[in-house]
C-alpha cells in the first residue's frame, strides 16, 4: 500500500528533576519568575507524530513515505528510520534550522514544565502533494504539524482525490473552526482521542453525531485504558484494549494505534480486526520507554494477537 505520512518529526528531550517545582516558586514573585532546576537525568528520544506512525507501519511490514521538513541535526535519525524500513525521500532537509524539539522537565509529583521548538517543522507548509506528479497514493495520514500545512494538505488531497486519515489532535487548539470543518468534511477517516473529539466538536459547532458521520468511511475515538470506538456508517464497533505485560511510557501510544489500524485496512480486514491490530500495536509502544523503542517480528505480532483475539486465520497474510 502506498502510504504517505505527514506531521511532526522531532526529538524529545526528557528531563527529571529530583524535587518539587512548587517548593521553588515564590507566590509573591510571580510577576518576574526566574527559575533554574538542576536535573539528574536526561534522555533524548526520536519522536514526532509522523515519524512514530511511520516507524510502526514499517514494523508491520509497510514501507511508508515520511513527508516533512527536518533540520541540520537529522542525519542520524534519518539513517535510523531508513534502517527500519521507512522511505525518507519526501523528508526535506532545512540546513539553516534544527529539527523540531520538545523539552520537558518532570518533577517528583509528575508536574511538568515544557517548551516546544518548532524549528524546521515550520517549513512543512512549503511541501505540496502536487509535487508527486499525479503518482497514485492510496492513503495520506495527516497528523499534527505546522498549522498552515495542516490546512493546506487536506485541501490538496481533496483537489487530487487522495483519501486521507485526519488526525488534528494536538493542533485542534491552533486551527480555526472553519479549517477543522473543511479538513473533517473531506476526510476518509477521523482518528482522535475522547478529549480531542469533544474539543473538535466544540470548535466546529457540530453535534457529536454530525462529527462522527462527517468522515466518508469511519470515525475512530481512542479511550486509553478503555480501548477504542469505531463508528462506520452508523454501526459502532467496540475495540477492547490489549493488557500490557508492563507499562512504561505512554508517549507515542496513539501513533502506534493509528499505524496498526492503517495496516489492518491495507490488509482489507474488517474494521473490528483493524481496530484490534491498532490496540495491540499501541500496547507494544506502551511497554517500552519512548515511542520508537519497541520492536517485534510479524510472527510475534500475530501470535500475541491470537492470545487475545480470534482472527479466524485472517492475519496469516501478515506473516506470508
Amino acid at each position: 500500500m502506498n502510504i504517505v505520512v505527514t506531521g511532526s518529526i522531532a526529538y524529545d528531550y526528557l528531563m527529571t528533576f529530583p524535587g518539587r517545582f512548587v517548593e521553588h516558586i515564590l507566590p509573591d514573585q510571580l510577576d518576574h519568575i526566574s527559575l533554574s532546576f538542576l536535573v539528574d537525568e536526561m534522555r533524548r528520544q526520536r519522536g514526532g507524530c509522523a515519524a512514530n506512525i511511520a516507524y510502526n507501519l514499517a514494523l508491520l511490514g509497510e514501507r511508508p513515505r515520511l513527508m516533512g521538513t527536518v533540520g541540520q541535526d537529522f542525519g542520524e535519525y534519518r539513517v535510523w528510520l531508513k534502517d527500519q524500513g521507512v522511505d525518507t525521500s519526501l523528508t526535506r532537509d532545512e540546513p539553516d534550522l534544527f529539527t523540531a524539539s520538545f523539552f520537558v522537565n518532570t518533577d517528583q509529583d509528575g508536574n511538568q514544565i515544557a517548551s516546544f521548538y518548532t524549528g524546521a517543522m515550520a517549513r512543512a507548509r512549503e511541501l505540496s502533494f502536487h509535487d508527486l506528479n499525479g503518482e497514485q497514493v492510496d492513503l495520506v495520514a495527516i497528523s499534527p504539524n505546522d498549522p498552515e500545512a495542516m490546512v493546506k494538505y487536506p485541501a490538496e488531497c481533496q483537489e487530487l482525490d487522495i483519501p486521507y486519515l485526519y488526525d488534528p489532535s494536538q493542533q485542534i487548539i491552533r486551527l480555526s473552526g472553519e479549517d477543522l470543518r473543511e479538513g473533517l468534511a473531506g476526510c476518509d477517516i477521523l482518528v482522535v482521542n475522547e478529549y480531542e473529539f469533544e474539543m473538535l466538536r466544540e470548535k466546529t459547532g457540530l453535534s457529536a453525531e454530525e462529527t462522527r458521520s462527517a468522515p466518508s468511511r469511519a470515525c475512530v475515538v481512542t479511550l486509553g485504558e478503555q480501548g477504542s470506538r469505531i463508528w462506520v456508517q452508523g454501526t459502532l464497533h467496540i475495540i477492547p484494549p490489549v493488557p500490557p505485560r508492563q507499562s512504561d511510557d505512554p508517549t507515542g501510544v496513539g501513533d502506534a494505534f493509528r499505524a496498526g489500524l492503517i495496516k489492518g485496512l491495507a490488509l482489507n480486514l474488517s474494521w473490528e480486526l483493524a481496530g484490534k491490530m491498532g490496540a495491540l500495536a499501541a500496547t507494544y509502544a506502551l511497554e517500552q520507554p519512548g515511542p520508537q523503542s519497541h520492536s517485534y517480528t510479524l510472527s510475534e505480532f500475530v501470535a500475541r494477537f491470537r492470545e487475545h483475539f480470534d482472527d479466524e486465520g485472517a492475519l496469516d497474510q501478515l506473516i506470508d
